[in-house]
Formats: structure tokens, sequence, C-alpha cells
């Protein structure tokens, strides 16, 4: 029995920390369904009030939503950890100031920079209220709620802005685009020094089901006939009263759920025109680009075309050159090839030069009335020298005069060499005639009409 006892004592104690945690955990969802049902009240009820008034710093409504959005960013927001390793209390603007860089042409510069406002929570408030203004705070808050990084560093497990609620907040903040909100940035209601206090009693409406009604008039109507039964005609009238009021009553409540549906059709279509705008901004932004891709795809082909076109004119020209040069290679070869006698016969006539020159050293030159005479001369020359070889000789000085006489008189080395066919060559023989080695050929060459080849 008392091990028994003891056992049961035992389970209910785990039972209990096992309690303990799904009651927390409780208390943490009802926590969050609680803030996230009040936002959606509160936006309801700013967006109703925008259609009579302009929402300002005075107004019940908006003190009520910055109220409850406060609380909703500072759920389980952590604290930030001194060099004494103690946790000081952080506000929701330590988040929003570096969550909220990358959106463009932000308001995060100018709030910190402005000088009235000091405090942490001061300049969160100012936040939402220019936010507001600029009808950017969806904007903000889905910016912020993307990087997941920056979330997880600044709130712990279990916060509105880590679970699921976080994208139904985003989306009932897309209604307070359509609202024209004017705010003092000086005013009281940047006062970072108290907390913010959401007021609940507009929100919480206790509505009687019509089975209770119905039972409560059953019960009127019981207890009226068991006093009835000795009273006149006359007190037969509450009954009928409790009858008009119970219609009344019902039409009161008719009237406020079609109230309560005619703001969330309005809210609806201000949602569906706020998504239609975007949807439109986004098919331009689509036709753009798909312009911009055909004009480039466009541009890209007819620069292929171009760039081909160039290739090939290219090709033709590089074609074309290449024949020119080989055909110049050709012609160039053809010239060298005929201009330059053969190897033999440029000895032949070194030799024979060699023999003039040495003659003159020697002081046994004659004189000669004419090139034929001299021509004469270097040919016995050439004959003595190689006697074997004078048939060969005469042949190819014949050919070698044929040569010179068929085609034109052009300079080249074979005056170097003792040709006597060349300018050089004449050029040698008026030197001779310097040295009254060789008589003047002028005459006979002006009276023939010939010049030396």
């Amino acid at each position: 029995m008392a091990s028994r006892s003891l056992g049961g004592l035992g389970g209910s104690r785990g039972g209990g920390g096992g309690g303990k945690k799904s009651l927390s955990a409780r208390n943490a969802a009802v926590e969050r369904r609680n803030l996230i049902t009040v936002c959606r009240f509160s936006v309801k009820t700013l967006i109703d009030r925008s259609c009579f008034e302009t929402i300002d710093d005075s107004s019940p409504e908006f003190n009520n939503f910055a109220a409850v959005l406060e609380q909703i960013l500072s759920h389980r927001l952590k604290g930030q950890v001194t060099w004494f390793g103690y946790e000081s209390p952080r506000s929701f603007w330590d988040y929003i100031r570096v969550a909220c860089r990358k959106v463009s042409q932000n308001c995060i510069c100018s709030i910190e920079n402005m000088e009235n406002v000091s405090s942490s929570r001061a300049k969160g408030r100012a936040w939402i209220r220019v936010a507001l203004m600029e009808k950017h705070l969806s904007e903000y808050i889905s910016t912020a709620l993307r990087d997941f990084k920056t979330t997880r560093r600044f709130y712990e497990d279990g916060a509105i802005v880590l679970g699921e609620e976080a994208n139904m907040l985003a989306g009932m903040l897309l209604g307070l685009n359509a609202i024209d909100f004017s705010f003092c940035l000086k005013g009281e209601g940047l006062d970072g020094t108290f907390p913010a206090v959401i007021d609940y009693t507009p929100y919480l409406k206790f509505e009687q089901s019509s089975d209770s009604i119905s039972s409560d008039e059953e019960e009127l109507r019981t207890f009226g006939s068991s006093d009835s039964e000795g009273s006149t005609p006359e007190n037969v009238g509450p009954p009928l009263i409790m009858d008009e009021n119970s219609w009344f009553n019902k039409c009161k409540r008719v009237r406020q759920k079609y109230q309560l549906t005619l703001e969330q059709k309005g809210y609806l279509e201000e949602l569906l025109r706020l998504r239609e705008n975007q949807l439109s901004d986004s098919v331009s932004q689509n036709k753009l680009l798909l312009q911009r891709i055909e004009d480039s795809d466009l541009a890209h082909k007819l620069e292929k075309e171009q760039l081909e076109y160039i290739i090939v004119e290219l090709q033709d020209q590089l074609t074309v050159l290449k024949n020119n040069d080989l055909r110049s290679r050709q012609e160039l070869t053809a010239h060298l090839t005929n201009q330059w006698p053969s190897p033999g016969a440029l000895d032949v006539n070194a030799v024979a030069l060699d023999t003039l020159l040495y003659r003159k050293h020697n002081k046994q030159c004659k004189s000669y009335q004419s090139l034929d005479q001299l021509s004469a001369e270097v040919s016995l020359s050439q004959a003595s020298l190689d006697p074997s070889h004078s048939q060969e000789g005469d042949g190819k000085q014949e050919s070698f005069n044929f040569i010179g006489e068929g085609k034109e008189d052009t300079p080249s080395l074979l005056g170097l060499c003792g040709s006597l066919t060349s300018v050089a060559s004449y050029k040698s023989l008026t030197s001779l005639k310097s040295n009254d080695c060789l008589a003047s050929p002028t005459a006979e060459m002006t009276s023939s009409g010939r010049t030396p080849s």
C-alpha cells in the first residue's frame, strides 16, 4: 500500500511538470491570439473612423492601434546584455533600426537625427507615425520579417514575429495605406517614459444567443402564467412588451452584423484595389522587360549579321591580297631570273676585265677606234685564256648579245663583274679613255644611233 501511494505521488508530480509546460504553452498561444485579434479590430476601427474624420494624435482609435502594435513588436523581445552580464530592457526600435535598413528611401536616419526624441521607445513611436504618413508601414514590417536571421537574434522563441501570425500582421497593416494620417512629431504621444496600455473596452461586447433569449422568454412566460390566475386582462402587457424588446434586440443585432460586414467589405475592397494596382504595375513592368528583351534580341541579330558580313568581306579581301602577293612573288622571281646572267658568263667577263686592267697597269694598252674593236680584243683574250671552250664562249656571246638586244637596258651588277654591255662598263671605258688607252667612241655612237647596252 505504501509503495502504491508513493508511486501515485511520483506520477502526480510528473503530471504536474507536464501540466505546467502545457499551461505555459497555452498562455503564450492565448497571448499571441489576443494581440493579433485586437490588432485586427483596431485596424478595422481606424478604417471606419477615417471615413468621417482625419486621423491624428487625438484619435482614440489611433492611440489604441499604436499601443497594440507596440505590444506586438515588444512581445518576447530579448534584453540587451551589458558588460556585467545583466540584461537591460530593450525597445523594439533597436530591432526596426537594423531590420528595416534595406527599405528603399527609409526614414531610419531622419528619426535617428531628431533632436526632440531621445529615448529608444520614443523613436519607435515616432517611426510608427512617420511610416503611417508615408503609407509604408506594411512594407517596413514585411521587410523586417523577411530578415529571419536578424529577427531570431532579437526575439525569443514563441514571439509573434517568429510565428505564423507574423504573415497575418503584414496583411492586416496593408489596409492602412489608404488612410491619410496627420501627426505632430513634437507632441506628448512620443513620450517614452511610460509603456503603452491597450484599451480593450471598445472590442468587448457580450452578445446573447438566440437560444438563450428564447429560454429567458419562456421562463418569463412561465412565471407570468403562474402569477396571473386571478389577475385581470390588463396584466397581460409584459409578455407583449418582452416580445417587442426581443424583436428590437434581434433587429439591433442584425444591424450590427450588417455594419461589421460592411466594414469588412470596405477593407477587402481596399485590399483588392491595392492588389490590382500592384498587379497592373507588375504587368506593365513585365511588358517593359519583354520589350527590352525583344529590342536586345533584335539588336543582337543585327549586330551578328553585320559581323558576319564584315567577316565575309575581310575573307574576300584576304584572298585577294594572297593572290596579289603570290602574283607579285612570281613576277619578281621571273624578273630576277631574266635579269641575272649565267654564272659562267660572269666569270668570263670578270677575267676579261682583269686582263684589261693588267695591260693598263703595264702600259701596253693601244688605241681602239670603236667599241667593236675592244669587244673583239676581249673575245680574243678570252679565247686565249680558255682555248678548249672557245666555241662555247662564242655561242654564249652570241646568245648574250641576242638577249641584250631583245630587252630593255636595266642597271645591274654586271658592270662590277666586267660586262661591256652595261652602263657601268661604259663608265669604265671612259675611265680608260682618260688614260689614252681607248679612242673616243662618242662620234661613232652618235653616227650609228646606238648606245651601249
